[in-house]
C-alpha cells in the first residue's frame, strides 16, 4: 500500500487516518508488520481512505478495525482506541450484533439493515441511534472471505424527524375529530340569519360575543358590511366572493376564515349556512353557523411546515449523498488511472535511464564522428521528451517529488510574468488581479508556475490566440455548505483561477477534462497532460481544483490552496557551479543493470572510484563489513529486505555521517509522505544527464563540509 509502504500497487492518501494507520504498530495484531499486507487488504483500505462516506474494514476472525476519517468523526470519543482494535472489544455494547456480523460475512453472506436502532457510548454516555448500515465480504488473496467491509450512515435525524411529522399528523387527525365532534355536539361560536334584501343579519348571544358587538345591536339587526368588518384583511376578498357566488346560484355555504377577537387576536372559523332563493332565483335568507376550527387550523400550519421542512432536508441529503456518490465514483477512475500511469511512468523512467546513459557514454567515445554525435543528439532530443511525458504522468499520479515552501502568491508571479508573456505571444493580453494582501500557501513554487502557464497556455489556444486571459487570486474561506457543496473541507484557502473567453467545452467533454491523454486539440498540438498534471500537483499539494464551462461562454479554471500560517520562506541563494570530478569512493546501488552499468562508467569517467550493490541486502552486507565509501548513490525502490532508507538511516549515523544521494524515477512515498521532500534529502530523478550526475554528486559531497 503506497501510502504504507513501497510493497504494493495502490495509490497514496493523505488525512488523518492514513497518518495514523502508518504510525500504528500492527505486528502485535493476527495482521502482523504493515509491511507485510496481502495486496487485497492493502487494496480494500486504500479505497476506504479515499471514500467520504463513513467506512470501517474488520479484518480476520477477530475483526480488526481499520476506518476512514468519516468514521472517526462517527466514532466520536471512541476515536481513535478503536483502531486495531478487534470490533467486539471496540464496541462491547453491541457485541453479539457485531459477531453475528462477522460470522455471517466470513461465512460469503451480506447483510444490510434500514434505521437499525443501536444504543452506543460514543463520548462515555448511552446514546440511542439510528444507522443504515451496509456489510459486505472482503476477498483475501486466496479469493476466500478475509475481512469484513462497512459502511455506516447514520441516519438519527431523519428518524426524529419522521417521527415528529407522525406526531404533526395524530394532532392532525385529533383536531379533525374535534370539529366532528363540535359539528355533532352544537359546539357552536353562534347561529345568524341573514335577510337579504333589506341587508339585515340577526344572531344568537354567542353570535354577538363571537363579533364583539352588543346583543342588542344584533337582535335588532346589522348590515352585513358591520360582520364582515372583523375577518382578517388576507381572508376578506376570499369570503367576499364565495358569498357572492352563492348569492347568485344559491345552494350551500362553507368557508374558513379568521375573525378578530376583542383582544386582537385572531379566531379561525367555519362559517357553514345556505342560501335560499324565491321562485325568481333572487336570495331570500342565508342562515348559518359560526364553528370554532382554531385548534385544528393550527395543527395544520404545524403539520405542513413540518412537511415543507422536512422535504427540503430530505431533498437536500438526496442531493449531497449524490453529489458525494458521484465525487466518490470519479475520484476513484481518476486514482484507478493514476496508479496505472505511475507504475508505467516509474518504468518508462529506468528504461529512459538506461538508453540517456549508454547515449552519453558513446558520444563521448566517438567525439570525432560528427555523424553519430548528430544521431546521439536526436535520440537524446526524443529521451528528453519521453522524461517530459514522464513527468507529466507522474504530476497526474500524484507522485512527482515536492520541494514545497511558504510562498505569497505575488511573489510568485512577478517571476511568472515575463516568462507567460513570452510563451502567449503578443496578441494576448494578461490581466492579473491579486489582493493586496494575500495569504500565504505551502506549494512547490515551480510546479504551480508550471500550472499556471499551462493553464495559460489552454486558455490561449481556446481563444485562437488572441483575446484577455485573466489571473485571478482571492483570499476565501469556505463554510461546510459550500465545501460540501464544492467537494471540498471548509476552511481558508487561497483561489487562483484563470479564465478565458474561449469556445469553452461541453458536459461531455468537461466530465473527462483532468484524463492523461485526453484532447481536443489536433493531432500534434497537444498532449492531453496539460490539466491532468494540474489536477495532480493540487491535490499532491493538499488543495482542490475545479473547472467550469459551458460552449461559447469559455473556461475558468479554480485553483484551491490551503491558507498557511507559517512565515514566508526566504528566497533560496542562487546556485554556484560546483566541479564536477573528484577522487572520492561511491558506493552505486542500482537493481536494474544497465542503468548501474551506465551510471558506474559515468561516474569512473569523472575521476571517482565505484564499488556496486545489486541492491539493499547486498550494499548493506557491504557496510557492515568495514566498507566506509564517501557517498552512497542508491535507487529509492529496490527488493529485498533492506530498503534505501535503511542505507540513509545507517548513513546518518556514522562518523563522521555518510552522504546519500536518491535516484529513481517514482519514489512512492518512500522518502516521505506525499513525495514532499525535507531539506535533508537529495533527489536526482531519472533520467539524468552526465552533467545532472556529476554536479549532483559533487554538491552533495561538498555539502558534507
Amino acid at each position: 500500500m503506497q501510502f504504507l509502504s513501497n510493497t504494493h500497487g495502490c495509490d497514496g492518501w493523505g488525512g488523518e487516518m492514513a497518518q495514523r494507520i502508518r504510525a500504528f504498530d500492527w505486528s502485535n495484531t493476527d495482521l502482523g508488520s504493515i509491511d507485510s499486507w496481502s495486496t487485497s487488504l492493502t487494496c480494500a483500505v486504500q479505497m476506504l481512505l479515499a471514500s467520504p462516506v463513513p467506512m470501517v474494514m474488520l479484518w480476520g476472525r477477530a475483526g480488526y478495525m481499520i476506518y476512514n476519517d468519516s468514521y472517526s468523526v462517527f466514532a466520536g470519543g471512541r476515536h481513535p482506541s478503536l483502531l486495531g482494535m478487534p470490533v467486539e472489544q471496540g464496541w462491547p455494547e453491541v457485541a453479539d450484533f457485531n459477531r453475528h456480523v462477522m460470522s455471517t460475512c466470513l461465512a460469503g453472506g451480506t447483510l444490510s439493515y434500514r434505521n437499525k436502532a443501536l444504543t452506543l457510548l460514543r463520548n462515555g454516555q448511552p446514546e440511542d441511534l439510528w444507522l443504515d448500515l451496509y456489510y459486505s465480504p472482503v476477498a483475501g488473496d486466496d479469493q476466500q472471505p478475509a475481512g469484513v467491509l462497512a459502511i455506516v450512515v447514520e441516519t438519527t435525524a431523519h428518524v426524529l424527524s419522521e417521527r415528529l411529522r407522525q406526531e404533526a399528523e395524530g394532532a392532525y387527525r385529533v383536531a379533525d375529530e374535534r370539529l366532528q365532534l363540535a359539528l355533532n355536539a352544537g359546539a357552536l361560536l353562534g347561529s345568524f340569519v341573514w335577510d337579504v334584501l333589506p341587508d339585515r343579519l340577526s344572531g344568537d348571544e354567542r353570535f354577538a360575543r363571537t363579533l364583539g358587538l352588543s346583543m342588542d345591536d344584533v337582535e335588532q339587526g346589522l348590515p352585513i358590511a358591520t360582520a364582515t368588518e372583523i375577518i382578517h384583511p388576507d381572508d376578506l376578498v376570499r369570503v367576499s366572493r364565495l358569498i357572492a357566488r352563492t348569492l347568485e346560484a344559491g345552494g350551500s355555504y362553507n368557508v374558513e376564515f379568521r375573525v378578530r377577537r376583542p383582544d386582537a387576536s385572531y379566531l379561525w372559523v367555519l362559517a357553514s349556512g345556505r342560501c335560499e332563493l324565491d321562485a325568481q332565483g333572487q336570495p331570500l335568507r342565508f342562515p348559518g353557523v359560526i364553528i370554532d376550527i382554531h385548534v385544528r387550523k393550527i395543527a395544520e400550519e404545524s403539520l405542513l411546515k413540518l412537511t415543507h421542512n422536512l422535504e427540503q432536508r430530505v431533498a437536500a441529503e438526496v442531493q449531497a449523498r449524490s453529489a458525494a456518490e458521484g465525487q466518490l465514483r470519479q475520484s476513484q477512475k481518476l486514482e484507478a488511472i493514476g496508479g496505472l500511469t505511475g507504475g508505467v511512468a516509474h518504468d518508462f523512467n529506468n528504461l529512459l535511464q538506461v538508453i540517456a546513459g549508454n547515449l552519453h557514454l558513446l558520444a563521448r567515445h566517438e567525439r570525432d564522428n560528427p555523424q553519430v554525435q548528430r544521431r546521439v543528439g536526436a535520440a537524446l532530443a526524443a529521451v528528453e521528451r519521453g522524461a517530459k511525458l514522464s513527468s507529466q504522468l507522474l504530476a497526474f499520479a500524484r507522485r512527482q517529488p515536492l520541494s514545497p515552501a511558504v510562498f505569497n502568491p505575488r511573489r510568485i508571479y512577478e517571476g511568472l510574468g515575463e516568462l507567460l508573456q513570452r510563451a502567449l505571444g503578443e496578441t494576448i493580453q494578461i490581466d492579473v488581479q491579486l489582493p493586496q494582501d494575500p495569504w500565504c500557501i505551502h506549494v512547490d513554487r515551480n510546479q504551480l508556475e508550471n500550472a499556471v502557464l499551462n493553464l495559460a497556455i489552454n486558455a490561449r489556444d481556446a481563444m485562437k490566440g488572441e483575446g484577455v486571459i485573466r489571473i485571478t487570486g482571492e483570499n476565501i474561506t469556505l463554510s461546510p455548505e459550500e465545501g460540501s457543496r464544492n467537494g471540498i473541507a471548509p476552511g481558508e484557502y487561497v483561489r487562483l483561477s484563470v479564465s478565458d473567453t474561449g469556445a469553452g467545452m461541453s458536459p461531455a467533454v468537461l466530465r473527462r477534462v483532468f484524463e492523461p491523454f485526453f484532447t481536443t486539440k489536433p493531432d500534434g498540438h497537444g498532449t492531453g497532460l496539460g490539466l491532468s498534471m494540474v489536477f495532480g500537483f493540487v491535490k499532491q499539494s493538499g488543495g482542490h481544483v475545479q473547472v467550469s464551462s459551458e460552449p461559447g461562454q469559455g473556461t475558468v479554471v479554480q485553483m484551491y490552496f490551503p491558507h498557511s500560517l507559517e512565515p514566508e520562506s526566504e528566497e533560496a541563494p542562487a546556485q554556484v557551479m560546483l566541479q564536477e570530478g573528484g577522487r572520492e569512493t561511491i558506493l552505486v546501488v542500482e537493481d536494474n543493470q544497465g542503468v548501474r552499468a551506465a551510471a558506474v562508467e559515468l561516474l569512473q569517467q569523472a575521476g571517482y572510484t565505484v564499488l556496486t550493490a545489486e541492491d539493499g541486502d547486498d550494499a548493506m552486507l557491504m557496510l557492515r563489513t568495514g566498507l566506509r565509501p564517501d557517498l552512497i548513490f542508491t535507487d529509492v525502490v529496490m527488493p529485498g529486505r533492506f530498503k534505501s532508507t535503511d542505507l540513509a538511516e545507517w548513513a546518518k549515523v556514522q562518523q563522521p555521517p555518510v552522504a546519500v544521494l536518491f535516484t529513481s524515477g517514482h519514489t512512492r512515498d518512500v522518502l516521505s509522505s506525499n513525495h514532499q521532500l525535507g531539506a535533508d534529502i537529495h533527489l536526482l530523478g531519472k533520467p539524468y544527464s552526465p552533467d545532472a550526475l556529476a554536479q549532483r554528486v559533487r554538491s552533495v559531497l561538498n555539502a558534507r563540509n
